[in-house]
Order: C-alpha cells, then sequence, then structure tokens
C-alpha cells in the first residue's frame, strides 16, 4: 500500500514537471542531467510553450514645431547711413542691428520689410521724399540671419522700375527671398517659398505682401506687375492658389494705415477679417504706420481657430523719434510665431508673442530689445526714457498676445528658399477698388 501512494506521488510530480515544461527544458540544454540517463528523450514533448513576446507599440511621430519672427519698417534714412558709414562709398549696417542678433538668428524663419528701395551699381543712398538705401544693407541683413523680405510699400517705385530692378537684384545676389515687387508679370504671380525641414517632413511657408498705394508715385505703365497693390479679394485668390498648390502656412504682409497713428484704420481692419474670414491665411504681418499697433487674434483662419494679425510692427531701425515725429516712431515690435504640425494634422500657428524694440537714434542708431536695456540704459538714454518708451509699446500692442521676453532657439536646419517647391501657386491679380491718398 505504501510503494503504491509513493509511486502514484511520483507520477503526480511527474506530470507536473512536464506540465511546466521542465523536462523538454532540461533535455534540450547541453549537460542537463537526464531523469532516466539511459532513456531517449521523447521526440514530441507535451509541455504548452512559452508565449511569443508582445510586438513593441510603434514610437509616436513627433510634431514639427518653429517659429516664424517678423519686425518692423527697415528705414534706413540718410543719418542711419552715417551712422553705418565705414568709409567713403562703404556701409556696414551690422553694428546698428547687433542687439536683435540673438533673436534673427534663433528664428526657424526670419521675415523683415524692406521699406525702401535698393541702390544699383554706382549709385549713392538718397533720402525723403524718394528713398534709396546702400545695397550692402541686403548683406547685411542676410548675415544677421533674415531669411527675406516683403518689399511693397508706398516707396516701392520711388526709383522707378530700375530701382525695383536693382532692389530685388541685390536681394538675390544677398540670399534674401522676397516678395512685393517683381521684374516680370510670372515673378509677381507667385509668393515667396520657403522650405523647412522639420520631424523628418518639408514644410513649405508662402509669403504675399502688398501696399495700399505708391505716395503717388506712377507704376510704370509698361510694368503694371511691378509693385502688387493692396486689394483683399487678390490676397485672398494669392493665397488660395499657394495652399492649393501644397503651402502649409500663408503669411500675408499688409502695408496699410495712417503714418504716426497707433489705432488701426477701418482699411486696415477691414482687409485682415477679410483675410482672417477666408480661412486662407494664418498670419497677418502690418507695416506703414512707423509706430506699434495692437495685436489680435480674430475669428476665422485655417479651420476657424482665429488668425493673428499685428496691424503695425513699428520700425525696425530709422532716424524716426519724437524729435522729428511723434513718441512712438523710435519703437517697434519682433513678433514671434509660433507653428506646430502634428504628424497627422495641418501646420497652424499655435502661439503668438510680441517683444519691444527701439532705436538709440544719438547712440549711432542702434537697435535695441527694450527689456534687455530697460535696467541699465544706455549711454544716450536714461531707464526712465526707456521705461516711458516701454510703457507706449505695451499700450499700443495690447493684451491679446503675451509678451515674449527671450530670444527664440532654432528647432532645425535653416529654411531654403523653395522657387520650386509649388507648381502652379499663382492666382489671376484682381484689381484693387480706389486706393487712398498717401499723407507723407
Amino acid at each position: 500500500m505504501t510503494r503504491h501512494v509513493r509511486a502514484v506521488r511520483r507520477r503526480r510530480r511527474l506530470g507536473q514537471l512536464l506540465a511546466a515544461g521542465l523536462v523538454a527544458g532540461i533535455v534540450a540544454a547541453s549537460g542537463a542531467l537526464l531523469l532516466d540517463p539511459g532513456a531517449v528523450p521523447p521526440a514530441q514533448a507535451s509541455a504548452t510553450p512559452a508565449p511569443a513576446p508582445a510586438e513593441p507599440s510603434p514610437t509616436p511621430e513627433p510634431d514639427a514645431v518653429f517659429t516664424i519672427v517678423a519686425a518692423g519698417d527697415v528705414l534706413p534714412h540718410l543719418p542711419v547711413h552715417a551712422s553705418a558709414r565705414t568709409g567713403p562709398g562703404r556701409y556696414d549696417f551690422s553694428t546698428l542691428l547687433a542687439g536683435t542678433d540673438a533673436w534673427v538668428s534663433g528664428a526657424d524663419l526670419a521675415l523683415c520689410h524692406l521699406e525702401v528701395p535698393l541702390t544699383a551699381p554706382g549709385e549713392h543712398p538718397a533720402g525723403y521724399p524718394r528713398f534709396v538705401a546702400d545695397s550692402h544693407l541686403a548683406t547685411d541683413l542676410r548675415e544677421q540671419g533674415w531669411d527675406g523680405c516683403s518689399t511693397a510699400s508706398n516707396h516701392s517705385v520711388d526709383q522707378g522700375l530700375p530701382g525695383v530692378v536693382a532692389t530685388l537684384d541685390a536681394l538675390d545676389a544677398a540670399g534674401l527671398g522676397h516678395v512685393g515687387t517683381a521684374r516680370s508679370a510670372a515673378e509677381a504671380a507667385g509668393p515667396a517659398l520657403y522650405v523647412l525641414e522639420r520631424a523628418g517632413r518639408e514644410l513649405v511657408v508662402a509669403h504675399l505682401s502688398a501696399t495700399y498705394g505708391t505716395n503717388g508715385m506712377p507704376v510704370p505703365s509698361s510694368a503694371p506687375w511691378s509693385v502688387t497693390l493692396l486689394a483683399a479679394d487678390d490676397m485672398v485668390a494669392r493665397a488660395t492658389a499657394a495652399r492649393a498648390a501644397g503651402a502649409d502656412l500663408v503669411v500675408v504682409s499688409m502695408h496699410a494705415g495712417v503714418e504716426y497713428a497707433t489705432a488701426p484704420t477701418t482699411e486696415q481692419i477691414e482687409l485682415a477679417t477679410a483675410l482672417a474670414a477666408s480661412g486662407q491665411v494664418d498670419l497677418v504681418l502690418g507695416h506703414h504706420a512707423h509706430v506699434p499697433q495692437p495685436v489680435e487674434l480674430l475669428p476665422g483662419g485655417p479651420d476657424g481657430q482665429g488668425m493673428w494679425v499685428a496691424y503695425g510692427l513699428g520700425n525696425y531701425v530709422s532716424n524716426q523719434d519724437s524729435a522729428c515725429c511723434v513718441p512712438g516712431t523710435e519703437s517697434g515690435l519682433l513678433v514671434t510665431a509660433t507653428v506646430t504640425q502634428p504628424a497627422d494634422g495641418a501646420a497652424r500657428v499655435t502661439g503668438f508673442e510680441w517683444t519691444a524694440t527701439t532705436v538709440d537714434r544719438l547712440g549711432k542708431h542702434a537697435v535695441h530689445v527694450l527689456p534687455e536695456i530697460l535696467p541699465q540704459g544706455t549711454a544716450t538714454l536714461a531707464p526712465g526714457e526707456l521705461g516711458a518708451r516701454y510703457d507706449r509699446v505695451r499700450a499700443a500692442a495690447g493684451a491679446a498676445a503675451a509678451e515674449r521676453l527671450t530670444p527664440p532657439v532654432a528647432t532645425g536646419t535653416a529654411p531654403r528658399l523653395g522657387t520650386e517647391a509649388l507648381a502652379g501657386a499663382t492666382a489671376e491679380a484682381v484689381p484693387p477698388d480706389d486706393l487712398p491718398t498717401d499723407q507723407d
């Protein structure tokens, strides 16, 4: 009886080991101890095989993120040239602009606004009322980190069609993109394109630019396309064509308003509202007033998520301040738009911030970021004066967008000019309605 019980127990234990797969594991292992050294293990094990390892979850594709930085008018009056002069007929604007170097170079895409034409070889700078700036300005803007400029302004044809051609030739030579003026009808028909590679994808930004008028200077009858005049229907058509051709983002530079007035005009508001309502424009950058104007989020925009507009970015560099003009002309807004494109979605402006800048006219026209110099002042600007300037900028910008106090940091390689990025990104021009007369 005892032997029988022990035999049953041994058979149970052996069954448990086989069920756990231990016998098969021991037999398969080199040098393992067999339960019966003289026995040949069976070819088929009765143990249940171990489950296969679970497939790892795929790593989510990251969002593509980049920033667009824009500034106010590049308006180099003759005194600005005097500060930049390094010798007879030679100018270097880099020292004047150095106070914003980190902000411009840290942008993923930096867009300036060139208010005036540039010289052709052998020409000299000139001031108001028919401006022309030394062409070396284009080189210095590019070296600071600007990627392209809007060129449609009330001074676009101050030097006629030859001035338009000389300006764009200089920008091309410096490697800067441009839009708003053109050397041919074909060039006028399309946007400036910038291609950014982020998160393993290519994103295309289309930039459009137009002006309300040209100070009464006639647009050449032989080249009516040489400067783009501002009309809401035309801008919407151009934006729609660019987006249909594959642009991920559309930015419009709008040259309009009344000089020295902080409040946007009815025309500015109606234009921006129409662009927002179209759903085709992501961002509007305003110029011409020479003083900072409000920043607002308008209803509409792509997907109905709203569209940011900075009605006026003021001056980036100029000879203007309260001594010649009105308080506020010495300052401007540097705006930073953050763009995000999820792997499974469209690129959208997900953040918009402003930063106050100012020009030290008596300090060789040095451009500064106001909050960075406010505590100590400069040799010619006391903290009290800087504080008053800062207060004016903050009041003008308003509370809709946040203030940014630190420079952006580039999220990838520099953009490339995308002349071949889109196919068919052109639209038939829509003639503008009657335009107001400039008060310059």
